[in-house]
């Protein structure tokens, strides 16, 4: 979906990495955890964090920051899981992904939202829906399906279906 299929008045819920305010789609999420016991997987790819047992369930837990070429997070009191449901193949993947903080829910007419800024071919902002302007301040739209390249969810697949890692990504 692109902004301009963005016609009505949608709740996005806000989170920073850095500096920097983020925002989903709220029908992406399904919750967000104070940060907990990440258990490593031995041989993924550094934006991958770990595992993390959600009700019985292995949920995979990405790195934001580390995907947007940012530094590491650091753990503090503020850092949480975003539990989010994407889709992989048609197929939804629940994948918790770390934020410094989550700020709020907010509403977005769609007046407010314009299309992510064209950088030229080398930068990559298929991920980013939109930016949202609230006051005088920028949100990043994401458009969480797509935060992750084939590859990058195929090893993140993988690990959520307790397949090894390394298998996952060959």
């Amino acid at each position: 979906m692109n902004v301009n299929e963005i016609t009505e008045t949608r709740q996005y819920l806000t989170f920073k990495l850095g500096q920097e305010i983020f925002a989903t789609d709220v029908a992406k999420v399904r919750e967000v955890l104070d940060l907990t016991t990440i258990t490593a997987i031995p041989r993924t790819p550094e934006f991958m964090s770990g595992v993390i047992n959600l009700r019985g369930s292995v949920v995979p837990v990405v790195d934001l920051r580390l995907c947007f070429e940012m530094s590491k997070t650091e753990s503090t009191r503020n850092t949480c899981i975003v539990v989010v449901e994407v889709l992989l193949d048609n197929e939804p993947t629940v994948i918790g992904a770390l934020a410094d903080s989550v700020e709020e829910v907010i509403d977005l007419e769609p007046e407010q939202i314009q299309p992510a800024p064209r950088i030229g071919t080398q930068i990559r902002t298929d991920f980013i829906r939109g930016m949202g302007k609230r006051d005088a301040q920028f949100i990043m739209i994401l458009d969480i399906d797509r935060v992750f390249s084939a590859e990058e969810l195929a090893v993140v697949r993988g690990v959520d279906s307790g397949k090894p890692a390394a298998e996952a990504a060959a």
